[in-house]
């Protein structure tokens, strides 16, 4: 009976503990038959599905179609499919954000891969944080994984106007906060923003996240923007899980698949699409888990221009980068500047996923690399006496009038500060100044929101300003727009310069020198510094909230735990 099934893979992998082997391969079998398996594919090797699927997250409606034809795929290459949940985290349903449970979940992947009985893992997810904590968790077990996402959402109408999620929602929300649109103007259009399955429209995070995913060599070619109602995402899923299959035993593993070089491509598509500010964050904690480094933006972002053009910084959605070459098209115009000998985890090189591609491309949505959107990246990091560890703006979604100057500053000390006051009609604010938002940062209570898009003061808004230079060390949604200078580090919490910023300072900002200076004297930031009583104590004395609390590394690390990163320090803050 058991004397006849390797040892080494399928459900004989990692057999519980009973102190006797053959019993607990007996017992296991046993138990698995109560699930219908017939003998012959209980011999099979094992792939894992781990998907994100819940409720609260809409982004995932479709995933149970997408688990069955990943097993169609699977089971027709010669394995098992076995499917297990892990956390999901949906976006706008967690409380304080979704990134303080990001690390949990890559946790979850991380554990549930390694304890479990599989050869191979498919990652299902798509919703923001679900995609880098499943990368984060697959790069630190190592198993050969392979990653599947639940696509972007089709876009809707109203009133004759194409809508997307999440950019459009914002814009409508910022004409309300002007006093452009009605109590019932609002109301008809919020339906309509959010109408299919998916993930956001637009170049948000999940959106950049995929397309990452795919230019790091960890999903299939095309993979990325295909929406989540097409039929193509059920072909693409199926498709996965044969190559699951081919995964087993073979040396293309994440860390593998992932390296300086893949890294380097992912950096160069990031910069190349206008991606999401949070990226920068996500590769961080990706390349913390493999000891790779990760500081190279700058430079490659002199050297790599836009050249998609999509919402929030353009005019198209995802399901049009789809239509126009989607990643692979993209790939195609940067490969003098990419790394064309990485391997993917289909066994192909980057070149080879390039040379295979379609060469049609709709030259609206995807620009050629000699009449590009704007000649360098998207993204660009500063360094200064404020951000001493690096701060990041998204130029691409900025206005060029608002790079080059210096502001007075209007402080906001925490978001409940800026929720009472932002819209107080006495605010002594111009639009010439510089909004600053402190405490909002991964070592503060609120543990980095989305709330780096300031909103622009009631009163400035009603009289037509549209964008103003913004300062925080929090983080914004990859579908927001605007000058807004973020995750600056070390962060108020910590003690950064930050956190001794006056109302009436004076910041220069200077995108062209990459700089972010707070203009007041040495001296007299040395005797803020003195004075500075520190931020609250955080809050949480038990459970995973003190875990963060003790853990949580500043931005420029990712924002992961200490512990959790290759060779990182076992000790608290």
């Amino acid at each position: 009976m058991t004397d006849s099934i390797r040892h080494d893979h399928g459900l004989a992998r990692g057999l519980t503990n009973y102190g006797d082997a053959k019993f607990s391969l007996y017992l296991r079998r046993s138990f698995a038959s109560s699930m219908g398996y017939s003998r012959e594919l209980l011999d099979r090797p094992v792939v894992g599905i781990c998907y994100a699927g819940g409720g609260f997250n809409n982004c995932h409606r479709l995933m149970p179609e997408l688990i069955e034809a990943v097993k169609r795929g699977v089971l027709s290459a010669g394995a098992l499919p076995i499917e297990f949940p892990t956390i999901s985290l949906g976006e706008v349903f967690l409380v304080p954000t979704s990134l303080k449970f990001r690390n949990l979940m890559s946790m979850d992947v991380e554990e549930m891969i390694r304890a479990q009985p599989m050869d191979a893992v498919v990652l299902i997810g798509g919703c923001d944080k679900t995609v880098p904590a499943q990368l984060m968790g697959a790069a630190s077990a190592d198993l050969p994984a392979i990653q599947l996402v639940t696509g972007p959402m089709s876009t809707s109408r109203h009133q004759g106007e194409r809508l997307g999620a999440c950019t459009d929602c914002r814009r409508f929300w910022a004409r309300y906060r002007a006093g452009e649109l009605t109590e019932g103007e609002i109301d008809a259009v919020e339906p309509r923003l959010a109408s299919t399955a998916g993930t956001c429209a637009v170049m948000g995070t999940a959106s950049t996240m995929a397309s990452l995913s795919e230019a790091l060599g960890m999903m299939p070619a095309g993979a990325a923007a295909v929406p989540a109602v097409d039929a193509s995402r059920l072909r693409i899923a199926e498709e996965t899980g044969r190559i699951a299959v081919t995964l087993i035993g073979s040396e293309r593993r994440p860390s593998q698949i992932i390296n300086q070089k893949s890294l380097e491509n992912a950096l160069r598509v990031l910069l190349a699409i206008g991606g999401s500010t949070n990226a920068v964050i996500h590769l961080a904690a990706i390349a913390g888990r493999l000891g790779l480094e990760f500081d190279q933006i700058n430079q490659l972002s002199d050297t790599t221009p836009v050249l998609v053009d999509l919402k929030p910084t353009g005019l198209h959605y995802m399901e049009d980068l789809a239509a126009a070459g989607g990643i692979p098209a993209v790939m195609r115009e940067l490969k003098g500047l990419l790394h064309l000998d990485c391997v993917t985890v289909t066994g192909e090189t980057v070149g080879d996923r390039i040379e295979s591609a379609g060469k049609w491309v709709d030259r609206t949505v995807i620009r050629g690399i000699k009449e590009p959107i704007q000649p360098s990246g998207a993204l660009v990091m500063l360094f200064g006496n404020l951000a001493p560890g690096g701060a990041i703006i998204k130029r691409s979604a900025g206005d060029p009038r608002l790079f080059e100057r210096e502001g007075r500053c209007v402080v906001f000390t925490s978001l409940d500060d800026l929720a009472a006051r932002i819209d107080d009609p006495d605010l002594d604010v111009t639009p010439d100044d510089f909004l600053v938002l402190q405490n909002a940062g991964p070592q503060s209570a609120a543990a980095m929101p989305e709330a780096g898009y300031l909103p622009i003061p009631k009163k400035l808004a009603r009289n037509g300003v549209k964008d103003m230079v913004r300062i925080s060390d929090a983080r914004m949604s990859g579908t927001a727009f605007g000058t807004v200078v973020l995750h600056v580090t070390p962060d108020t919490a910590s003690g950064g310069p930050l956190a001794f910023v006056q109302n009436g300072d004076r910041i220069r900002l200077s995108v062209r020198e990459r700089r972010l200076d707070l203009l007041v004297a040495a001296t007299e930031l040395e005797r803020r510094r003195s004075v500075f009583a520190g931020s609250p104590a955080p809050a949480s004395t038990r459970g995973y909230g003190w875990l963060y609390d003790n853990f949580i590394t500043q931005a420029n690390e990712g924002c992961d735990f200490a512990f959790l990163k290759r060779d990182g320090p076992p000790s608290p803050r």
